[in-house]
């Protein structure tokens, strides 16, 4: 056994036995901290981990944050080239000791933000919020703390809201507490309410959330308890820590993009306001170039989300083969990705729309190679993605000739495009291609060409759900009303029949075949990116949002430079010249990193981020105003979207807005700046991460 492993097994018996002990010895002696530095010098992370993760079973919400927790710790040590060593603490109260001994650097362990805790420790930025809440039956009727009063609440021992009732029993004692063993389900719980056995209780009503027509008999008491911030502990002093953790946190928790699992026909879309597009990052379907979404296939959605008052959510999964798949299981709503109309797919339980594009599949060979003719496939080697329609056209053709060709399976996360350039450097043989795909590719590169037509008349259609009717039919009207109509044709010329246009498009766009480009700053951009805490794509999309990367750009209001920064402002952050785009890039990410810091540092990562976003659009005042009309309204005062928005629109009507601390604002403007900015932000971080 080498001196490490002796050495990993020696901290773990150590805080397992004798943590409180140890802390207790070296209570107001000097003890040697690390920091990052020396960290990264020794090489080991020690994570401080509850015991009870490994000897006794979680419920599944439990472990679920526990998981996320040593998954996001995983990934820290991962980036910073450190291995986590996990020293198992045996109670929860000899974690702060313990830590504060030295014997750990980092305390992952479900940890509550608390005041008297941040008098000891320092904090990372939450990792979550514990949305543990008061749960009573439908007609209870219970809206302030006395409301409790000769009441009894069942709570599970160790609860963050345990300590919570606490507090509140100091100012109400008659209030009762059913103490559950710690290892209580929620489910159990909520059962226990709605049967009588419990009076109400506290749990994460998330569960809630997650299957409401289970506990449709129970209802969540609103605004008397806060959410509780979940985060990771350091040593005060381990300042540079602190910071790397918290770098790390911003942007982990930012680009998370929760994965929203539901299947929706068109009226309940409707209702939730977002279409969920499933597409694949090439240059017919879906790119981004300088900073702005597009695509033939994107357009064409994003004008039928438009008429129809939809948000347009893009997802790309990492593979072609797991656009169907996504779509049954419910990750999307429907898939644009210039899918060819077959049988052999309508066999998954999906169907087509009616045809939107019609094209040719031809053999694509290297600009020196003779072949002409079918004939001439024996002993070559096609490469095609085995989940495409070429391999069925290939199959089909070997089946019914007697040509020896071998056909081989490209990795599903190529695109035609990218099997192409495989083709011109030499790597692949032969492949087939969508005359569409090729005609594009052929606008900036003389390499490859058309070796001869293998089938005429390939139909395309947006695919859908089998049972989802009505969505289909929306679709079929739309493209029945558009197709070959102005707008269509506009489309399709911009990126299939202007080989100039198309040239440019391929050149600044951003995908795998070449570095990645959002603006024409990222260089910059990262470097006071990383300097101020932000993950750099989002400043991107605000630079997009605001200026469209132009450095002259100049408002109504008198906000000049890429970042739209006032002259005034920027003259606070100590910028004098924001037609410099690295002064204006500056200026803008100053201002951003002073409205983040005027938000309370509880709030989760997003939500803060999404604060910051409105703010920086319409001023602080009036998202403090929003915040406000939003804990009046019975919405969560600490989420923006579907919440917070929901009063800064309210914020442009009279009977709101005469109460209001900072008056009038145009909500609309704010709502869908944030709405904006995330889309971006999402596109561009799902890019940078398939390259």
């Amino acid at each position: 056994m080498d001196r490490r492993r002796i050495r990993h097994g020696l901290l773990a018996a150590l805080a397992l036995g004798a943590a409180a002990v140890a802390a207790a010895s070296t209570e107001g002696k000097s003890t040697q901290i690390e920091d990052m530095e020396s960290i990264a010098s020794g090489r080991d992370l020690r994570v401080l981990v509850p015991h009870e993760t490994v000897v006794r079973k979680l419920t599944p919400i439990e472990r679920e944050a526990h998981s996320v927790e040593l998954q996001l710790i995983r990934r820290f040590a991962e980036r910073h080239y450190l291995t986590p060593v996990f020293v198992p603490v045996a109670k929860r109260e000899y974690f702060i000791p313990a830590l504060l001994a030295g014997e750990g650097h980092v305390i992952a362990a479900n940890l509550r933000v608390t005041s008297e805790r941040k008098e000891k420790i320092a904090f990372t930025e939450p990792i979550y919020t514990v949305r543990e809440q008061l749960v009573v039956r439908a007609g209870d009727d219970i809206r302030t703390a006395s409301d409790l009063v000769a009441r009894e609440i069942a709570v599970r021992e160790q609860s963050s809201f345990w300590n919570v009732i606490q507090e509140v029993r100091k100012k109400h004692p008659d209030i009762g507490v059913k103490l559950l063993p710690q290892r209580t389900s929620e489910e159990e719980i909520l059962h226990g309410v709605v049967e009588g056995r419990y009076d109400m209780a506290a749990v994460d009503i998330t569960v809630l959330h997650q299957h409401p027509e289970d506990w449709q008999s129970l209802k969540v008491v609103p605004g008397l308890f806060e959410d509780q911030a979940i985060a990771w502990g350091t040593h005060p002093n381990a300042t540079d820590l602190l910071r790397q953790l918290n770098h790390f946190l911003r942007k982990e928790q930012l680009a998370r993009r929760p994965q929203n699992i539901y299947k929706a026909d068109f009226p309940e879309i409707k209702k939730r306001k977002v279409l969920r597009v499933l597409t694949r990052n090439n240059a017919t379907t879906y790119f981004i170039w300088r900073g702005q979404l597009m695509g033939f296939e994107y357009e064409l959605l994003k004008k039928f989300a438009d008429e129809h008052d939809l948000h347009l959510d893009v997802i790309v999964p990492s593979a072609r083969d797991l656009l169907i798949p996504t779509l049954l299981w419910g990750g999307g709503d429907v898939i644009a990705a210039s899918l060819t109309i077959s049988d052999r797919r309508r066999n998954y339980g999906v169907e087509f729309t009616r045809p939107y594009n019609v094209v040719s599949e031809v053999l694509v060979a290297r600009k020196d190679d003779p072949i002409s003719h079918v004939s001439q496939l024996e002993g070559r080697t096609i490469w095609v993605r085995q989940s495409s329609s070429y391999w069925h056209t290939m199959n089909k053709l070997r089946e019914q000739s007697d040509i020896a060709f071998i056909l081989k399976a490209a990795p599903e996360d190529m695109e035609t495009e990218d099997i192409i350039h495989e083709v011109a450097i030499g790597e692949y043989d032969l492949t087939v291609s969508d005359s569409h795909i090729l005609d594009v590719a052929l606008t900036w590169r003389d390499d490859v060409r058309a070796a001869f037509e293998l089938k005429k008349n390939v139909e395309h259609g947006w695919v859908v759900r089998r049972q989802d009717e009505e969505l289909l039919k929306a679709l079929n009207d739309f493209l029945d009303k558009e197709y070959r109509q102005l707008y269509y044709n506009v489309v399709y010329k911009r990126y299939f029949e202007n080989p100039r246009r198309i040239k440019s498009l391929v050149k600044h766009r951003a995908d795998g075949l070449q570095e990645a480009a959002l603006s024409p700053y990222d260089d910059i951009v990262r470097k006071y990116a990383e300097q101020y805490g932000f993950d750099w794509p989002l400043i991107v999309a605000v630079m997009f949002r605001e200026s469209r990367f132009d450095k002259n750009a100049r408002s109504w209001a008198g906000a000049r430079g890429v970042m739209q920064v006032l002259p005034v402002t920027a003259k606070r952050f100590g910028i004098d010249d924001l037609s410099d785009p690295e002064k204006g890039i500056l200026a803008g990410i100053r201002m951003l990193s002073w409205i983040y810091s005027r938000f309370e540092p509880e709030l989760p990562v997003k939500e803060r981020t999404w604060f910051t976003l409105a703010a920086y659009n319409a001023g602080l005042g009036h998202v403090f105003d929003a915040r406000a009309l939003a804990r009046e309204k019975g919405l969560d005062p600490n989420r923006w979207f579907g919440n917070v928005e929901e009063a800064m629109l309210l914020l442009s009507k009279p009977k709101y807005y005469r109460n209001a601390t900072h008056g009038f604002v145009r909500g609309i403007e704010p709502v869908t700046y944030v709405r904006d900015i995330r889309k971006l932000y999402n596109a561009y971080t799902q890019l940078l991460k398939d390259n």
